[in-house]
C-alpha cells in the first residue's frame, strides 16, 4: 500500500494528521497482546500481569509472579506495517508492582521521491531514496493496592511519544494514563482513564527549499510547526469468573464501555460532546491449561452500500490460548486496526512467567 503512494502525497497525509486532535496517536488504539485482541478488546478489568500497562496498570498487581515478560508481533496492511510490543513488569513489594511497555508501529522503506527530478529536470531513479514512517511509545506504569481501602487497586501510566517520518519530521509527546480496579463477591469492576491529563505531540519539521518547492508545485500544503492534543478517554469495564465441572472449566465475561469526549463519532450512542461504544469478551478454560476466547468489538454505525441508511456494523474476533508452566501462548484472528478496512489478521504473543529464587 504504501509503497506505491508517491512521498509528496504521504508526507500530506501525516501532515494532516497533526493538525487534528480527534483520532491523535491512534496507533495507541490497536491493542496488545492475543488474549485482548481474541477477547474484542474488552480487558481492562480482566487483565492481569505485564499486559495491563497498556491495558489498565492498575491489573499489575493480579500477576502472580515475581517478573513478567510480554512479546508481541503483528504485520498490517499485508506486511507493509509493522506493530511490535515487548513489555516486562516486577513485583516491588506485596503492595505495588513496576512496569514498563514499549510499542513500535512502523512503515519502514517508503520510496522518497522528492528529488526524482535532476538538475536538468530529467527523472533519474538512482536519486530516490528511502525512509521509515515509525511511531514509539514507552509507558512507564505503577500500581499499588491501598490496604484501607480493600478490593482497590490503583495504577498510573506516564507516556513518553516518538513519532518520526524519515529525517523530513516528528514529534515529541507526553501524556499520563490512570486506572483503577475494585473487587467486590467475584466481581471486578474497573475503569481506565488514558491521556487524562491530555497527551500533548508537539511537531516540527525540517525540509531544504527544493522539498519545499516539490510540495508546491504537486499541489500540497508546506507543514508547519504545531502542537496536537489527545484528549482524554475513559473506558469503564466488569467483569466476573465462575468455574464449573468441578472446578475444572472456568468462565469469564466481560463488558467494557469506551466513552469518547471528542464529538460525535459513528458509534451506538453518540452526541456531539460525548460518544460510547461497548466491547464483549468471553474467555472458557480448562483446568488453566487451555483457553477459548470470542468477543465482539468495534461497534459502530455505518451507511449501507447505497448510502441511503445507516446500519449498525460488529467485528467478531476469536483467540485461543495454553499455558504451560513458565510459558502461555495465545492467538487471536483479528483485525488488529480496530478501526481499519484491513483484512482479519493472525496475532500471536507470548508472556514468560519469572519467579525469583529462594535461598535454601
Amino acid at each position: 500500500m504504501f509503497k506505491h503512494i508517491p512521498f509528496f502525497l504521504l508526507f500530506g497525509i501525516f501532515g494532516a494528521q497533526a493538525q487534528t486532535a480527534k483520532y491523535s496517536n491512534e496507533f495507541l488504539n490497536i491493542g496488545v497482546g492475543a488474549r485482548a485482541l481474541g477477547m474484542g478488546n474488552a480487558n481492562v478489568a480482566s487483565v492481569e500481569g505485564v499486559y495491563s500497562g497498556y491495558w489498565n496498570p492498575s491489573g499489575l498487581l493480579k500477576q502472580q509472579n515475581n517478573i513478567e515478560v510480554g512479546l508481541m508481533h503483528a504485520e498490517y496492511f499485508a506486511g507493509i506495517a509493522k506493530y511490535d510490543f515487548i513489555g516486562a513488569s516486577k513485583k516491588i513489594d506485596s503492595n505495588s508492582v513496576a512496569g514498563i511497555s514499549i510499542l513500535r508501529f512502523g512503515v519502514d522503506n517508503i520510496p522518497n521521491t522528492l528529488d526524482l527530478l535532476d538538475a536538468n529536470g530529467n527523472i533519474d531513479y538512482n536519486r530516490v531514496t528511502t525512509f521509515n514512517a515509525v511511531d514509539f511509545a514507552a509507558l512507564l506504569s505503577y500500581a499499588r493496592s491501598l490496604p484501607k481501602l480493600k478490593g482497590v487497586d490503583l495504577g498510573l501510566n506516564f507516556k513518553i511519544i516518538r513519532r518520526k517520518l524519515g529525517e523530513f519530521g516528528g514529534c515529541w509527546g507526553v501524556g499520563l494514563d490512570l486506572g483503577a480496579k475494585y473487587n467486590h463477591k467475584g466481581w471486578t469492576f474497573a475503569a481506565m482513564a488514558r491521556d487524562v491529563s491530555g497527551t500533548y505531540n508537539a511537531w516540527s519539521y525540517s525540509l531544504d527549499e527544493k522539498q519545499k518547492a516539490t510540495l508546491l508545485q504537486t499541489g500540497n500544503e508546506l507543514p508547519t510547526s504545531s502542537t496536537e492534543v489527545t484528549l482524554p478517554k475513559l473506558i469503564l469495564g466488569t467483569s466476573k469468573k465462575i468455574t464449573v465441572w468441578k472446578e475444572r472449566i472456568s468462565i469469564l465475561g466481560e463488558l467494557n464501555l469506551i466513552n469518547t469526549f471528542d464529538g460525535m463519532r459513528n458509534t451506538v450512542i453518540n452526541s456531539n460532546v460525548w460518544s460510547m461504544e461497548p466491547a464483549f469478551g468471553i474467555e472458557i478454560g480448562y483446568k488453566g491449561f487451555v483457553f477459548l476466547r470470542g468477543g465482539l468489538g468495534n461497534i459502530q454505525k455505518q451507511l449501507n452500500d447505497r448510502a441511503t441508511v445507516y446500519i449498525t456494523t460488529v467485528q467478531p474476533n476469536f483467540g485461543v490460548g495454553v499455558k504451560y508452566k513458565m510459558f502461555t501462548l495465545d492467538y487471536a484472528l483479528t483485525d488488529i486496526g480496530d478501526r481499519s478496512v484491513a483484512l482479519y489478521s493472525n496475532i500471536f504473543s507470548l508472556k514468560i512467567d519469572i519467579n525469583k529464587k529462594m535461598n535454601k
